[in-house]
């Protein structure tokens, strides 16, 4: 029998957003596009697959389908607030993106409100200090497992 996997958040998440053109619509709902035309042109998502993933993340309540259009019946997607505390998690990979694998030319750039262009860090939000590699300790919480996997007995 197949041990089960480590108990985890990410993977969790993953589930939900990971399905490939998942976070590429999350892009796009949070660029405004929100009617599925639109979507499917700009993800490039086959209309049978974005239509799965469009009812996955309504389903679970990252976002929301509003009619538009009663006649004919016509829908946009739009982020709940549990969509909207996906943005940082976008912002992070694109900023992954540009500087691994766009350094030459970033696609698109993001404008923060102070006029700078937005480069995101992740801080604690208790002291103000960056979340690195350095600055963190894992205190796994799963009952049965430590930092290296499952307690052996």
């Amino acid at each position: 029998m197949k041990a089960a996997p480590r108990p985890c958040s990410i993977a969790d998440t993953l589930a939900l957003v990971g399905e490939k053109y998942a976070l590429l619509v999350l892009r796009e709902v949070s660029l405004g596009v929100r009617r599925f035309d639109r979507i499917a042109r700009n993800t490039g998502a086959p209309r049978d697959i974005l239509t799965a993933r469009l009812k996955r993340l309504v389903e679970a309540g990252i976002l929301e389908k509003v009619e538009y259009s009663e006649r004919p019946r016509r829908y946009e997607y739009r982020a709940t607030p549990a969509g909207e505390e996906l943005q940082p998690v976008l912002v992070t990979l694109m900023a992954w993106g540009d500087r691994h694998l766009n350094a030459e030319r970033r696609p698109t750039l993001l404008e923060h409100s102070c006029g700078e262009v937005l480069s995101p860090r992740v801080i604690c939000a208790s002291c103000g200090d960056e979340a690195d590699t350095a600055s963190l300790r894992t205190l796994v919480q799963a009952p049965g497992w430590t930092t290296t996997g499952p307690v052996e007995g």
